[in-house]
């Protein structure tokens, strides 16, 4: 019993993170629908990113305050430094582009043209030269030709739309007077929401770089998400008293864009960049970006029933392109861990095989391990 006992916990525990990211991409799903309907009613996409945040750091702070008070680092400049670019790529550049795409295209395409990120990522670690590209090894081909199908994926969806695919519910629902989303599809500038998204997906892919690297150096993610939607929160402002000359704008009340603010704060803000940066820190940026394409199909899903969303062919097979090349990207970086794993554990190898030779204190050391795992086990 003892041992299903621990088998289970053992299973549990490393479920956790797959339970999480799949968690968060309905989560997302959800932000992109009501994101998408307050946008259609006509909020500006930069008010919604200076509230997103300002919910974002209401939800999050007063946890990292308590739980995080004895063990928070000091605040250096060079880390302020990164707390600062990361609030001006994720909160600032990548949602501004973003929603800005999501609102002269669909959610579904916004969600297919986010599955670059694994992409976008590999080609900026080549750039910045953190990433060695050696094509005589198989797993280096797999990144660069699934790059290359990702790309190709994304020109298909920008270039091409091709007939409308029926769903059996979408004659019902695309006849309704409740579609809020019907009478404005062909209005759609796919082209510049297209660069836009591109846009917003290459900040995304920085972010997640950079935080990578901060989280090395400042280890409290409560704390190290509080101060990054702050900073956002500020610095959306500023942009947003640039860009938004009416006061109007800034009205909110009690209605569809306070939901799409607070949910997409508290949800895909704060609690996302949260668990994000805990997985991230266990399994690597790769396996959090992995789970993206279970999105784009919640997304298709959800946006077909609530907003009678039209899926075109060339939406399909673009979003098949970049999901195969996303996978041999991923499928790249995962033979990449474990050639680094094994190399690391080759290492003791080495060592212990050289403390083989020192006879009786190697063979003394063994005796006491002998007798150590015949005693019981008082958790037994």
């Amino acid at each position: 019993m003892e041992g299903n006992g621990g088998c289970c916990r053992s299973f549990i525990q490393s479920s956790k993170p797959y339970i999480a990211m799949i968690s968060l991409q309905f989560g997302y799903a959800g932000m992109n629908i009501i994101t998408k309907v307050s946008l259609n009613r006509g909020m500006s996409h930069y008010v919604l990113v200076v509230y997103r945040h300002a919910f974002a750091t209401a939800a999050i702070a007063p946890f990292a305050l308590v739980l995080e008070r004895k063990i928070r680092p000091k605040i250096t400049f060079p880390i302020f430094m990164q707390l600062f670019v990361l609030g001006l790529l994720g909160p600032v550049i990548d949602q501004n582009f973003y929603y800005a795409g999501l609102k002269f295209t669909s959610p579904t395409f916004s969600c297919a043209m986010s599955n670059m990120l694994p992409a976008m990522t590999f080609v900026m670690a080549v750039l910045c030269r953190m990433e060695k590209l050696d094509m005589k090894k198989v797993r280096c081909q797999a990144k660069l030709i699934g790059t290359i199908v990702t790309v190709a994926g994304a020109m298909l969806m920008t270039l091409y739309k091709g007939n409308v695919i029926n769903f059996p519910w979408s004659g019902h629902l695309a006849n309704s007077n409740n579609a809020p989303s019907a009478n404005n599809n062909e209005d759609k500038d796919w082209l510049k929401g297209s660069i836009l998204l591109i846009l917003a997906t290459l900040a995304w892919a920085s972010f997640f770089i950079i935080q990578a690297v901060t989280q090395k150096r400042y280890q409290a993610p409560l704390s190290l998400t509080a101060i990054v939607c702050f900073l956002g929160t500020l610095q959306s402002i500023a942009v947003t008293f640039v860009m938004e000359h009416k006061p109007a704008a800034w009205t909110i009340g009690w209605d569809m864009n306070l939901l799409a603010a607070a949910y997409a704060g508290i949800v895909s803000s704060s609690l996302a960049y949260y668990v994000q940066g805990l997985v991230m820190e266990k399994t690597g940026p790769v396996f959090v970006t992995a789970f993206s394409p279970l999105m784009m199909i919640i997304v298709a899903v959800m946006g077909s029933f609530i907003l009678a969303e039209k899926i075109y062919l060339g939406g399909i097979l673009g979003a098949v392109l970049i999901v195969m090349g996303l996978y041999s990207v991923l499928w790249g970086k995962y033979k990449e861990y474990k050639e680094k794993e094994a190399e690391s554990f080759n290492i003791p190898q080495a060592i212990k095989g050289t403390t083989a030779t020192t006879g009786d204190i190697t063979t003394d050391l063994q005796d006491i391990e002998i007798q150590k795992s015949s005693q019981p086990n008082p958790k037994e």
